[in-house]
């Protein structure tokens, strides 16, 4: 996933009238939202790049050096200034929107503090998410940097400027990490090593980084075209490019030779309670890394019935694993011949699909939506589809990413390809991120996402109402939904399993074979994307899990008042939340409902 206008107070009217007249009964406190914006315009000076993702462009031209030392001095002060701000505020006094805002900003800072005296900026990239590949992402020009003016061009020759030096002290803060034994694991470098001698590729017809030199908007022209295509030409070659290909080289000959054979952050000094740190973050409770993992335990149990009772309905003769293996390799379940059968695959789900959303909301973003598909370089290591965030202002649409490396090994069962798209498309990821980026009774702050808790959560919780939304009408595909929803839980015992040192990469890996239906080569791909970004993963199913717990309870207290469709009106009516602020704030839903 990536970073108008709704109406939000018949937002509200729709979806919990009694509730408002309570939460709006105490006004709103205009100094503590004036603090708010300025936390947010603040940030935006920080985090440049954000900035732009959001679809704001005064800084398209800066990007943070947030690794150098007076960078990190200065975040902190930030974080500890607007902590120090936020205290002065009495909670109590405020309304249940003022609540909320103060304690998401509460977590994100306090949280910020905490994260640094663990030393993030000495494992700062992996092969997944890290600035080097957003910043390619950004150069191809598809993306959230504009290249539609002089002027954007040179934001992007200053941007380019400043990810040279980032790259220095980068390697520098690397070579730190060398020397207290914080370094990642060697499996993982020796996957960055190829995206970067992608990304320093010198060839502009193999480098996705020239494709702006050819796509000039028609406004510019003449001299000024030439111009800028030289300063281009020599921002590439002189800075970028080299910056990549010092990145690659450190990687291969430096770096490499001392990264660990560990899986997980229990192999480095300082691990085990670094990890508690993204557990806690990432999961937005206080839940422990023990009892995530006999939750999934117990989820992977349940879950594997469900695949058995569905196995016996279809006929199949065979055990489990084979029943698996079959979805996964037979030919009926691999129809694809071009990638462009595959986009149109999913924009069928999408048309089927439409129809039935009142069912689950009664409002539906204004924000526009694009299926696309992967950039090449991103597109081998890609899990599977993925969100891309629009621009708060609508100017970006928010776009459903499908890789596609072979469209004859696309498989619609394994990949549960009518689940996938629920989640992270319509209604999951893109409703839930839209609503909360038009909604502008929010503080600007809070139309961010900022916790992947709830919003993995939303989205994993919406795949279990794809019946509903004209979904699953085969075993197979009813099959796919499960496996998505095991590969989930399986998630909470592989994250904890690996960086608590329970579980070895290929016992993380054979774990995965044993209880899904899932190639080697993606489980391999999974449990190594769990090694790169600790905690991640736990987020979607202990997200779904609250929100399943929350509307149980709230059927049982209301009985025959309650509404499915205010329900989830209500979910998505205040944002993203941390877990322990959302059911506080649903219990004063259902009170006044």
């Amino acid at each position: 996933m990536k970073y108008v206008s709704l109406k939000i107070s018949s937002f509200f009217m729709v979806c919990c009238c009694a509730f408002t007249t309570t939460a709006h009964s105490q006004q709103r406190n205009a100094k503590l939202h004036q603090l708010f914006e300025n936390y947010y315009q603040e940030s935006l000076r920080l985090d440049p790049i954000s900035a732009t993702f959001a679809g704001d462009h005064r800084y398209d031209a800066m990007l943070a050096n947030d690794g150098s030392t007076s960078y990190l001095r200065l975040k902190d002060q930030f974080d500890k200034k607007y902590l120090y701000l936020l205290s002065g505020y009495n909670r109590r006094t405020l309304n249940t929107a003022d609540q909320i805002s103060f304690d998401v900003l509460k977590e994100i800072l306090e949280m910020d503090v905490e994260r640094m005296k663990y030393h993030p900026e000495y494992l700062p990239i992996n092969q997944f998410s890290s600035l080097p590949l957003l910043v390619g992402q950004l150069g191809a020009g598809q993306s959230a940097q504009p290249f539609a003016t002089v002027k954007d061009y040179e934001n992007w020759f200053k941007r380019i400027a400043a990810f040279s030096e980032w790259t220095d002290t980068t390697i520098g803060n690397m070579r730190k990490g060398v020397s207290r034994g914080m370094v990642l694991p060697k499996v993982l470098v020796m996957k960055m090593i190829p995206q970067m001698e992608s990304l320093a590729e010198k060839d502009t017809a193999k480098n996705t980084l020239f494709q702006p030199l050819n796509n000039f908007p028609p406004a510019i022209s003449g001299q000024e075209r030439e111009r800028l295509k030289q300063s281009f030409l020599r921002a590439l070659t002189t800075q970028l490019l080299p910056a990549y290909q010092r990145l690659a080289d450190y990687l291969k000959n430096d770096y490499l030779p001392h990264a660990t054979d560990a899986a997980g952050l229990s192999g480095i000094p300082g691990g085990k309670e670094l990890y508690r740190y993204y557990v806690r973050y990432f999961t937005t409770t206080d839940r422990s890394p023990e009892e995530i993992y006999e939750t999934g335990i117990k989820e992977v149990t349940r879950i594997t019935a469900a695949m058995e009772d569905l196995k016996k309905q279809s006929g199949f003769t065979g055990t489990l694993q084979e029943y698996f293996v079959f979805l996964r390799t037979d030919r009926q379940f691999m129809p694809f011949k071009t990638a462009e059968e595959v986009i149109q695959a999913y924009q069928q789900i999408y048309d089927k699909i439409k129809p039935h959303l009142h069912t689950m909301l009664s409002v539906a973003p204004k924000g526009r939506f694009e299926i696309r598909r992967v950039e090449a370089f991103r597109e081998a290591s890609q899990n599977g589809p993925s969100y891309t965030i629009g621009a708060m202002d609508g100017s970006r649409p928010g776009i459903f990413y499908v890789p596609v490396p072979d469209p004859t090994k696309i498989n619609v069962t394994f990949l549960g390809m009518e689940a996938t798209f629920i989640h992270e498309a319509i209604p999951g990821h893109h409703y839930q991120i839209s609503l909360q980026q038009e909604n502008t009774a929010l503080p600007t702050f809070r139309r961010q996402i900022n916790f992947s808790a709830f919003t993995e959560g939303w989205a994993l919780y919406c795949e279990s109402f794809g019946k509903e939304l004209g979904c699953y009408t085969a075993i197979p595909q009813q099959m796919g939904a499960l496996n998505n929803e095991i590969h989930r839980a399986i998630r909470l015992v592989t994250d904890v399993g690996i960086h608590t040192g329970r579980m070895t990469r290929e016992e993380a890996i054979n774990y995965m074979l044993a209880h899904e239906s899932i190639s080697e080569e993606e489980a391999v791909r999974s449990v190594e994307r769990y090694m790169a970004m600790p905690g991640q993963a736990l987020t979607y199913k202990i997200g779904e899990l609250e929100m399943l717990r929350l509307r149980e309870k709230y059927r049982k207290m209301l009985g025959a008042g309650f509404n499915i469709i205010k329900f989830h009106d209500a979910l998505l009516a205040q944002g993203d939340m941390p877990l322990k602020v959302l059911e506080h704030y649903m219990d004063n839903w259902a009170a006044n409902h």
